[in-house]
């Protein structure tokens, strides 16, 4: 059986938080999608999924970091991967970009592009 990890999951709300006490938001959307839509912060770092893995080195072991891209679902992967790595201060942003504008959070771009492929909202886990 492969070894399986479990990724701690936080909403753009509790995000939001941890980036006001210095965290360093990750996004692992490929270039392409980032020059249409980016997060507006300051502590970003961008690593596209495709290069992850050559690149993961790059990211400060002793920072905390949270993991995005337009869904959750990539960050997710990534998040778990940082773990198996060595990296224990992880956590992957459920739903995504998509969550953060709808929460009306700051995104550099033209956000009509995000489309949901569901209504997240629709979760009562929702914050």
């Amino acid at each position: 059986m492969d070894r399986q990890t479990l990724v701690r999951e936080i909403c753009p709300t509790t995000t939001q938080r941890r980036l006001q006490k210095g965290a360093l938001l990750l996004d692992v959307r490929e270039k392409a999608e980032v020059e249409l839509v980016s997060f507006d912060v300051p502590h970003i770092l961008q690593i596209p999924l495709s290069e992850f893995e050559e690149r993961y080195i790059e990211i400060p072991k002793n920072r905390d970091v949270v993991l995005v891209c337009k869904e959750g679902i990539r960050s997710l992967r990534a998040a778990g991967f940082l773990i198996n790595h060595g990296y224990s201060n992880v956590v992957n942003m459920k739903y995504g970009l998509l969550r953060w504008a709808q929460k009306g959070f700051p995104v550099k771009g033209d956000t009509s592009l995000l489309t949901p492929k569901e209504t997240c909202c629709s979760d009562s886990g929702c914050c």
